[in-house]
């Protein structure tokens, strides 16, 4: 076996690893670690939960520190700044490791480069890039907000076969079924924030929380408010977790009171130039609250503002074998398209059988 493909194999191990971190360590990335000397594991780790051992030094540990002359493959470099924890780079040179093989350089500007560098300078052999992109796929929501200083945007739409999300009343229980229901709470399991508009807490009156019985956490739940229409008694603000409302700046402060006194916490932001709150600047302070993965479940208009924002990076749709006519209410308020040039265009990544559904994963064609 070539050198490179042993590379690969332990980093596809590292990857594996850093998996079983996928709804726990936000706002962490989700990072796994190998060690291996004379073709023999000698330890394995992975970042669980913020605060807690990198995947770095949970290797080093389970190899009961032996780890001198040996390659660690780890899937993001490793971080050079202090932080919750000291800064793995050091660790590294401390433990006397020979050569460390990353997959996915880190943009934190506290590491960008350092970590490798530190290591480097320390006289350690340094190889990055190694499967990169399983790397980057793990860590959308990360990357996104260190990159784009915005979360990675995941829209969830649940529809008929003719492309419908509700019946004209509004009435939307249960296009899809307990399967597909089911799916939808592990994506929210994963993701750092759920999303609605005002709309559909009026409407509907959802918790957005996740209900697994092996949830650990619960992703922070925001619900785009311009006017703060949403009732102080609304189940989006009740217990477990954290509620924020994401509101116009100028809007009524004696309701701001009430919600704030329910629970929530306001964010205030720029209006639009077309009226609402600014999607950009409430991505933006998202990003600044350490979200990473951003699950949307509004209504068709806040999903086809987002859209017509160039702000969605992946949906989710769960395609039901059911007709609800053409009244009903479709599934993105984007207006009238004048072209074919000027349709909007998706790729699909992904489709699976959901039960009795069709989940379809796409995102937009560049």
């Amino acid at each position: 076996m070539t050198s490179g493909a042993v590379d690969a194999r332990h980093m596809a191990r590292a990857l594996k690893l850093a998996a079983r971190g996928l709804n726990t360590t936000d706002p962490n990335p989700r990072v796994g670690c190998v060690i291996v000397r004379d073709g023999a594991v000698l330890g394995e780790g992975f970042h669980e939960r913020a605060g807690g051992p990198h995947a770095e030094l949970a290797a080093i540990a389970a190899a009961a520190g032996d780890v001198r002359g040996a390659t660690v493959y780890v899937t993001l470099e490793p971080c050079s700044h202090h932080g919750r924890t000291p800064p793995c780079a050091d660790a590294l040179v401390s433990a006397g490791v020979r050569r460390v093989v990353y997959a996915c350089h880190d943009p934190n500007p506290r590491v960008n480069g350092g970590g490798a560098a530190r290591l480097a300078a320390a006289g350690v052999e340094v190889s990055g890039g190694v499967l990169e992109a399983a790397a980057r796929a793990l860590n959308p929501g990360f990357l996104s907000r260190m990159e784009r200083g915005r979360p990675w945007v995941r829209v969830k739409l649940a529809a008929s076969v003719d492309g419908r999300t509700a019946l004209a009343n509004g009435e939307s229980r249960w296009i899809t079924g307990e399967a597909a229901r089911q799916d939808v709470h592990r994506w929210r399991a994963r993701a750092s924030a759920v999303l609605a508009g005002s709309g559909t807490v009026l409407r509907d009156d959802p918790r957005l929380d996740v209900r697994l019985p092996e949830a650990s956490r619960q992703p922070l739940r925001v619900v785009v408010d311009s006017s703060l229409a949403t009732p102080p008694a609304a189940r989006v603000l009740a217990p477990p977790g954290e509620a924020v409302l994401l509101a116009e700046q100028g809007a009524d402060p004696g309701r701001a009171r009430a919600l704030e006194s329910a629970g929530a916490r306001i964010e205030w932001l720029p209006p639009a130039a077309t009226g609402g709150v600014d999607l950009h600047a409430a991505l933006s302070r998202l990003a600044a609250l350490e979200v990473n993965e951003l699950h949307v479940e509004g209504g068709p208009t806040l999903a086809g503002a987002l859209w017509k924002a160039g702000l969605v990076d992946e949906m989710l749709l769960y395609q039901a074998p059911v007709v609800l006519g053409e009244q009903a209410r479709p599934l993105l308020v984007i207006g009238p398209v004048v072209g074919m040039a000027d349709r909007g265009r998706l790729e699909i990544i992904d489709t699976r059988r959901v039960g009795p559904d069709l989940r379809i994963r796409l995102r937009p064609a560049h």
